[in-house]
């Protein structure tokens, strides 16, 4: 759904811990417009979804990790997600 925003590429989404609701939505984006900001996909994202599904997170990547057919590797995105908050 992200990625019909104008300004995207590609994006992928993983629930992430929160201390308030017990997990959160967190979005990883690739743009396609540089000027194309947070506030404006959490924007973006208000009037398709409903809101319990609306990112509360959005870190902009120059790619995403993906299998060697394309499909975007969402466990490493967690894992990688996972380490930080390890250390």
């Amino acid at each position: 759904m992200i990625a019909s925003h104008p300004g995207v590429i590609e994006a992928a989404v993983i629930g992430v811990p929160d201390k308030h609701s017990g997990e959160a939505v967190k979005a990883f984006v690739v743009k396609k417009d540089p000027d194309v900001t947070a506030e404006d996909i959490i924007k973006f994202c208000h009037t398709q979804l409903t809101n319990y599904k609306v990112p509360r997170q959005i870190e902009f990547r120059t790619t995403l990790p993906k299998t060697n057919v394309g499909k975007i590797l969402r466990r490493e995105l967690r894992d990688e997600k996972k380490g930080q908050a390890a250390a």
